[in-house]
């Protein structure tokens, strides 16, 4: 972590060359339109960066930029197994430039309610008991019914565009509780207000209990440095919930005795709700159960009657996920996949389904069971709990916190739809 940055900066630029073609390349490409490795390479980026640290240097599609976001969504139906390849990890950024931070000079700083006020240098980080695990990152925005449109044709397949700001990796970097142990966190201390090093000064509260149990200060993912757009040089990991918590540039964590306002929580994420009486819920934690079916998936063909694998992506914030059932028959009748091992808690998990397809127009979907016994609902259930009108249900709109079953329609000349709002 202590390189030059030159030297780093390069890297990165040699990886964003690398990753215009793999956008576009992976399995499963030979059914995506628009989405071979010729096409994504010869794309030619919005903005022609000078820094590797502008994220918008990377010529691939499933990138879009504004001047308070950058996001990036992860090709789902372009690789197979489960560990996202750290060039493709889905980006939500909150500005218009990530920021350069020097390793050598950054610190994270523990203070508040703690018998002794610490700051960890990088080199104090990796000389501390470290631990490596396999966890998923969600974005709570990820799914949303707002989304489900035909959106912009640079954002990729609808797969990657609507279920895409998800990824999952390794992850490696120091507990959380090792660094809370070191300060002595006072008996005051239940609640943690994190801050980091970006332009915005991103800010989120979090728990002590769940920063204890097997929150991470990682710094590392599969296998490398972490990027620039994923929280250069430490960013937190807060295992099955929602990606807000998991604060990238992290650089200052305060004990608290109460959960403080942040504004991306209390305004930013929050959306009225019909049921809450126009209110807004404040706070949300974990994920609930959710898959999605990768491949077949809208803007994919099926070639022709017969064979078909039928794969995709189970997690859920609960932990383990137990088993995934299949529809091919618009919930008529579900059949249990097969899931593939090893099966990591709070992390993707691969499912498949061997299906011949007879010619005919149907609709296919999955449904996830966690450990907890827990299901995902329909989409008209998710709506009439949320207090939404069966007559708004059928339209896009915005929405957080997504984990309804998603319907893929198959047409009889063999193309898929998005069957959301059908």
């Amino acid at each position: 972590m202590d390189s030059n940055e030159s030297g780093r900066r390069r890297f990165l630029k040699h990886a964003a060359a690398l990753a215009g073609v793999a956008a576009g390349a992976g399995a499963g490409a030979e059914w995506a339109r628009g989405q071979s490795a010729k096409s994504a390479a010869s794309a030619k980026p919005e903005v022609q960066a000078e820094d590797a640290n502008d994220h918008r240097a990377l010529s691939r599609r499933g990138a879009r930029f504004s001047v308070d976001h950058i996001t990036y969504y992860t090709p789902l139906q372009d690789y197979g197994g489960i560990i996202t390849p750290a060039q493709l990890h889905f980006v939500q950024y909150h500005a218009s430039h990530f920021p350069a931070i020097d390793a050598r000079q950054h610190s994270l700083t523990i203070h508040g309610l703690v018998d002794r006020p610490l700051s960890f240098s990088m080199e104090d980080l990796k000389r501390l008991p470290s631990v490596s695990r396999i966890h998923f990152l969600e974005c709570h925005g990820n799914s949303s019914p707002m989304i489900h449109n035909a959106g912009n044709p640079n954002m990729g397949l609808p797969v990657q565009f609507i279920h895409g700001m998800t990824s999952c990796s390794e992850w490696t970097g120091v507990p959380l509780a090792v660094l809370l142990n070191e300060v002595g966190v006072q008996k005051e201390g239940t609640w943690l207000v994190s801050e980091g090093a970006d332009p915005g000064k991103f800010s989120h509260t979090l728990p002590l209990a769940k920063a204890m149990e097997d929150v991470l200060v990682a710094y590392g993912q599969n296998g490398e440095p972490l990027r620039v757009e994923q929280g250069y040089p430490i960013r937190l990991l807060v295992p099955g919930w929602e990606a807000p918590f998991s604060v990238k540039y992290l650089r200052h964590i305060k004990v608290v005795d109460q959960p403080y306002h942040a504004w991306n929580e209390a305004m930013n994420h929050s959306i009225a709700r019909a049921d809450l009486g126009g209110k807004s819920r404040w706070y949300h934690y974990q994920f609930g159960p959710k898959s999605v079916i990768t491949r077949p998936s809208a803007g994919l063909n099926i070639p022709g009657r017969g064979y078909v694998q039928i794969t995709g992506l189970a997690w859920s914030g609960g932990g383990v996920v137990k088993k995934v059932d299949i529809t091919t028959d618009g919930g008529k009748t579900w059949k249990e996949a097969k899931l593939q091992t090893p099966v990591h808690t709070k992390a993707h998990t691969r499912f498949n389904f061997d299906w011949a397809w007879n010619g005919e127009e149907t609709v296919l979907m999955s449904r996830c069971t966690d450990e907890l016994g827990e299901v995902p609902p329909s989409c008209a259930e998710l709506f009439k709990n949320w207090g939404i009108s069966e007559e708004d249900s059928k339209k896009p709109q915005r929405s957080i916190h997504t984990n309804c079953m998603q319907p893929w329609k198959v047409a009889r000349d063999g193309s898929v739809h998005n069957a959301m709002f059908s």
